[in-house]
């Protein structure tokens, strides 16, 4: 399983996306991945690799969580939980997201 957590410097929801991967993977036993961390220095560079905001989360190339509606830009990216938008996905989306 290949995981990529795509954020930009502005943005600080990135870290506690990062925290809450490392967590869902250890709750699935999956210490073996690594998640592999991409930071987004440029509009172009968003533009080049559909950058949807941060931040962004891929498994196997694919976005769980995207609509497909988004725009693509350095923007901060907001997630629906069960308790409303949120900077990051929660540690239960993640876990059906990776499984």
């Amino acid at each position: 399983m290949r995981v990529e957590l795509l954020y930009f410097d502005g943005c600080p929801n990135w870290t506690i996306a990062d925290q809450r991967l490392a967590e869902a993977l250890r709750a699935l036993g999956r210490e073996d991945v690594t998640v592999e961390r991409r930071l987004v220095q440029s509009a172009a560079e968003a533009e080049a690799i559909a950058f949807i905001g941060s931040p962004s989360i891929r498994v196997d190339g694919v976005d769980p969580f995207a609509s497909g509606k988004e725009q693509v830009g350095l923007s901060c990216r907001l997630y629906m939980t069960p308790v409303g938008l949120r900077g990051s996905p929660t540690i239960d989306q993640l876990l059906t997201a990776l499984s």
